[in-house]
């Protein structure tokens, strides 16, 4: 709280309790000096996930109905510090939306968030939040391609291996993968390459070559299987 709203909060008690009215103008000018200090990290209102909100207007209120002590800002601050470990404990920190490869960004948004639900800013998540991630279909496209490797370790691996990371691109995007279905023009199975016949002029035998490009026809199946696929889902 500011002077401003501590001056208003003392003014209140003054109000509900004529008693703890200062002698003069310098015992009052001394009083809210002590408690602007003792309460700077006291909000006046704050939200609770229960609903049951802080108002230090209502703590004063209960000290004077229940107490037959003048009030004290610890009467205040102690109740807050309670109510504000409580709300920190059911907290449960959100996916922050910062990139998990950048460390630094990623953990200054957490303690951000830690902050504001601590001071009241914020009102605590209590519900542990499902990361979500991929919808089933394309997590299960993305599962049989193989292990996962973290996205800045994919990035950099992609020049040496560029059929897996167009694959994961495609699986990631929910397109149609060429390689989820088997060539029916040179065989090749599903998840390997078309290959390319050759034939060695010199002695007629004939070798086969990895494709970089799937046959036509192999992508027009893998886009009516993907087509399908989608349409049975909905």
């Amino acid at each position: 709280m500011n002077r401003r709203e501590v001056a208003a909060l003392l003014a209140y008690a003054v109000k509900l309790d004529p008693r703890s009215a200062p002698a003069d103008q310098a015992a009052a000018d001394e009083t809210l000096d002590q408690w602007a200090d003792l309460l700077a990290d006291v909000p006046p209102t704050a939200p609770h996930p229960n609903g049951r909100h802080w108002d230090a207007s209502q703590v004063v209120r209960r000290h004077i109905a229940t107490s037959p002590y003048p009030i004290k800002p610890s009467d205040v601050s102690r109740p807050w510090h309670e109510f504000r470990r409580d709300v920190v404990d059911r907290h449960h920190d959100p996916v922050p939306a910062a990139d998990p490869d950048n460390a630094a960004a990623y953990r200054a948004e957490l303690l951000s968030l830690r902050h504001a639900v601590a001071t009241g800013a914020l009102t605590a998540s209590t519900v542990k939040e499902l990361t979500g991630g991929p919808a089933p279909e394309v997590a299960e496209r993305l599962a049989a391609l193989g292990e996962y490797v973290p996205r800045s370790v994919a990035q950099q691996l992609a020049a040496y291996r560029p059929r897996r990371a167009e694959r994961e691109r495609l699986a990631a995007a929910d397109l149609p993968d060429p390689l989820d279905v088997a060539c029916t023009w040179c065989g090749a199975p599903a998840g390997e390459p078309c290959r390319g016949r050759r034939v060695n002029p010199k002695g007629g035998e004939i070798k086969s070559r990895r494709k970089a490009r799937a046959h036509p026809c192999r992508a027009e199946v893998a886009a009516a299987h993907h087509a399908a696929r989608q349409e049975s889902a909905a």
